[in-house]
């Protein structure tokens, strides 16, 4: 059956992020609402691009988290993982 539905969620998420005098944010810790925290090991490719899964567009953060690797995107200021 088709659906124009994404089939999964976002899941909003804080971040901690370093700026620089460019302008360029770059995250540095991702805080989950239970109060964990994950350091992002790694920033591969930041691009203009829609999350698929979850829908919305803004950058998108190709990152290195815990091993894995990860879509973190920022949506207006808002950021955000695909979720299940």
């Amino acid at each position: 059956m088709y659906t124009d539905t994404p089939s999964k969620t976002k899941v909003f998420v804080a971040i901690t992020a370093e700026h620089d005098t460019n302008g360029i944010i770059k995250p540095t810790i991702l805080h989950w609402e239970d109060g964990r925290k994950w350091d992002i090991d790694k920033v591969y490719d930041v691009r203009q691009a829609a999350s698929l899964k979850a829908g919305g567009q803004g950058l998108r953060y190709t990152c290195r988290i815990a091993g894995k690797q990860v879509f973190l995107f920022c949506d207006d200021g808002k950021w955000f993982i695909e979720g299940k």
